[in-house]
């Protein structure tokens, strides 16, 4: 290569951004961290700048900024803070960028995102929140400034893997008939329904195969996850919502899977660690290591399927109708399970509450076309106003 590809992680000190600077950290001749971003973990994220000496480092406020500039002099760093959204679109879209991590978790990754997208970018997607909310204007953009967008999230990695490379010219016309979309079934696949009204966040975030961030770890307790999920693979891989099937497989070992008319399917198979498909997408089209040890499919022995309970995961109900709906409704689940699921781990709601909130405030607010990022943003900030006025009515 003849030079280091320079690369922003954006939610360096979440789950991702901290599997991503391992991969990077093995293949120095290959990667150099040009920005790191935090929000509240800022020790964590000094610690991270003394590691991989970023030339820039973004946090949400001024004061955490001078705070953190001052710790960076002190350990004889010269990287920068910068602060804010401006900060965080400055280092997605500097010139001398070559791939942007984007790991923000929810609705604030959106604009970050989008300004890669716009810069041309080769982006690695993990705040799958972004194509939720503005799935049409952000595939627009991708395909206006010739962007390279490469999904993190496993699953969709899964069924990148697994498609064949001109899939863009359409599902019927590269021979898939659907893609399988792999869920765990998170740390409530087996509670009897009565139990789930007395569940703590720290119950909701036991995950029992993967190690993740609390909001995304009650998401996949409710599978709002899996329904955001399938979201994004619509708008990913150009599917309708009934193209796209969720399988509850316990073992997380299949990511997902494609299905063709000839009746072959392909799966993408591994252990659950997010380094491999970080280390897919950066590498992409090549491979490397990615510290992730081999699969042993005979201490695994089985593998096992089931259909999802919509009983037991109204969330994935409430997403399917969502992305049936389109235009606003996709960013109006996103930001009402926002607001939800920070409730929940406040303790202030129970926790089959979620669904019961989306499910009120989608009923309230008509969907309505989406031309603009404006639009996408008037219906996040209508959402969330709905979803605190049912907290409001019903405080305990």
């Amino acid at each position: 290569m003849s030079r280091l590809q320079q690369v922003t992680v954006l939610g360096a000190t979440g789950s991702v951004g901290l599997s991503t600077l391992d991969v990077i950290a093995r293949h120095p001749e290959r990667y150099q961290v040009f920005a790191l971003t935090g929000f509240s973990r800022l020790s964590e994220l000094l610690a991270l700048c003394v590691r991989h000496v970023p030339r820039y480092a973004v946090v949400p406020e001024a004061v955490a900024a001078r705070g953190l500039q001052d710790d960076l002099r002190a350990a004889g760093l010269s990287t920068q803070v910068l602060v804010g959204e401006a900060g965080l679109c400055q280092v997605s879209a500097d010139p001398e960028v070559d791939t942007v991590v984007a790991a923000i978790v929810g609705a604030a990754g959106l604009r970050p995102t989008l300004a890669a997208v716009d810069a041309g970018k080769k982006i690695l997607l993990a705040n799958k929140e972004a194509l939720v909310m503005s799935g049409a204007l952000f595939m627009q953009a991708v395909r206006k400034s010739g962007a390279v967008l490469l999904p993190l999230d496993s699953e969709h990695n899964a069924i990148f893997q697994c498609m064949p490379g001109d899939f863009a010219r359409g599902l019927s016309q590269v021979g898939v008939r659907r893609i399988l979309l792999t869920a765990s079934g998170g740390p409530f696949r087996q509670t009897p329904l009565a139990e789930l009204e007395h569940v703590s966040p720290d119950q909701a975030c036991a995950h029992p195969n993967w190690s993740m961030g609390r909001k995304i770890s009650v998401d996949s307790a409710s599978m709002m996850n899996k329904g955001l999920e399938l979201i994004e693979a619509c708008w990913l891989f150009d599917a309708r919502p009934d193209q796209v099937e969720v399988v509850i497989h316990p073992q997380s070992v299949i990511h997902s899977l494609v299905d063709y008319v000839d009746g072959s399917v392909l799966a993408q198979l591994g252990n659950p660690d997010m380094r491999t498909p970080i280390a897919n997408a950066l590498a992409w089209p090549e491979r490397i290591d990615s510290g992730v040890a081999p699969l042993d499919l005979f201490a695994i022995a089985r593998l096992d399927f089931e259909a999802p309970d919509e009983q037991r995961f109204p969330c994935l109900r409430l997403a399917r109708e969502a992305a049936e709906a389109g235009n606003s409704a996709p960013a109006m689940l996103n930001a009402a399970n926002e607001v939800a699921v920070a409730a929940f781990l406040e303790r202030r709601i129970r926790f089959p509450e979620i669904a019961s909130i989306i499910e009120d405030v989608l009923s309230r607010e008509p969907v309505v076309a989406v031309n603009e990022l404006s639009a996408v943003f008037e219906a996040d900030t209508k959402a969330r106003a709905l979803t605190e006025q049912w907290l409001s009515r019903n405080a305990r």
